[in-house]
């Protein structure tokens, strides 16, 4: 699906284009999403070199991330995505030229669709290519921020939850979510810093001085969140340490009541095992009293051997 946006008389234009169709006139943004091939091919025709490919854009070498060619500046960058409750990391292609930003996905992007609809109610302005850019990984920091806060609100219940023995399982789950949705968090910031390093080098020409404090301001905050990154990784792996070493108290307790109750039975069993035997000569076996007397000594070592553990705090 190829989509281009424009504006006209200060009001943004979404057009939807065809292979027959040519780039509208004025057009800002053209946004690329899972192209067909012809569909490629028609994107070929506005490029000097090749349009990337799919596993161009998931390439992680530097030089295949962040790139100058004939067609302009290329970024390849991570974009956090929810699905249920997970958290994927989508790569979006960039290429940024003096008066066209091209964008190319092969997943759908919460974030590009908030920017559309801002730009659709005007609650941001932009004139050029490069400040749709910069409030394209301004809006992904805002939103690498509110996951952190969202795994700081899932760590405070589960710091309760790792003691409630019935829950163990769901919050052993639960904290292996978290840390692979905070691992791709801190990629994502990473990936940003790196982006963002690239344009105030490379692109910094193109900027004017609100761009560069903006621009600023978002490296600024990807340095404050990677602490707190940090942090929650520190956290989670001592909640893990913790519920697992919760898990082999509990088994250990199991343990050692089998232990105790084996070591109870061990001396009646000894009795019982001698009187078991039946030889001839056993004065027992023609005694009237023998069978209670027999039970009797069964209880009173097992009750002995009880009292036993209990005085010496094994139980």
């Amino acid at each position: 699906m190829i989509t281009a946006y424009l504006f006209d008389n200060q009001r943004l234009i979404q057009q939807e284009l065809t292979t027959s169709d040519t780039l509208p006139e004025g057009t800002l943004w053209l946004d690329v999403f899972k192209p067909e091939e012809d569909e490629r091919q028609w994107l070929n025709s506005y490029f000097v070199e090749e349009a990337p490919e799919e596993e161009d854009i998931k390439e992680i070498e530097a030089s295949a991330r962040f790139y100058r060619d004939g067609d302009g500046v290329h970024i390849n960058s991570l974009f956090p995505q929810r699905v249920g409750h997970e958290l994927k990391a989508i790569n979006v292609s960039f290429n940024l030229r003096d008066d066209l930003l091209i964008t190319i996905r092969e997943e759908d992007v919460g974030l590009v669709r908030l920017l559309r609809n801002y730009l659709r109610l005007g609650r941001i302005e932009v004139i050029t290519p490069i400040e749709l850019l910069l409030e394209m990984f301004n809006l992904k920091v805002e939103y690498l921020s509110d996951l952190i806060e969202d795994v700081y609100t899932v760590l405070e219940g589960l710091s309760e939850d790792v003691f409630k023995q019935e829950e163990l399982d769901d919050v052993v789950k639960l904290i292996t979510q978290q840390e692979d949705a905070n691992g791709k968090i801190r990629l994502s910031l990473l990936d940003t810093q790196r982006a963002l390093r690239y344009i105030n080098r490379y692109v910094r020409r193109r900027l004017d001085s609100e761009d560069v404090k903006d621009l600023k301001e978002m490296l600024s905050d990807i340095d404050s969140l990677m602490p707190h990154s940090q942090f929650i990784f520190d956290k989670l792996n001592f909640m893990l340490q913790a519920a697992v070493g919760i898990s082999g108290l509990q088994q250990n307790k199991i343990i050692k009541i089998f232990s105790v109750a084996a070591v109870v039975f061990l001396p009646p069993t000894v009795i019982a095992s001698a009187y078991g035997m039946n030889f001839k000569n056993m004065p027992e076996l023609d005694w009237m009293f023998g069978y209670p007397m027999a039970v009797a000594m069964m209880f009173a070592s097992a009750g002995a051997t009880y009292l036993f553990f209990k005085r010496k705090g094994w139980l």
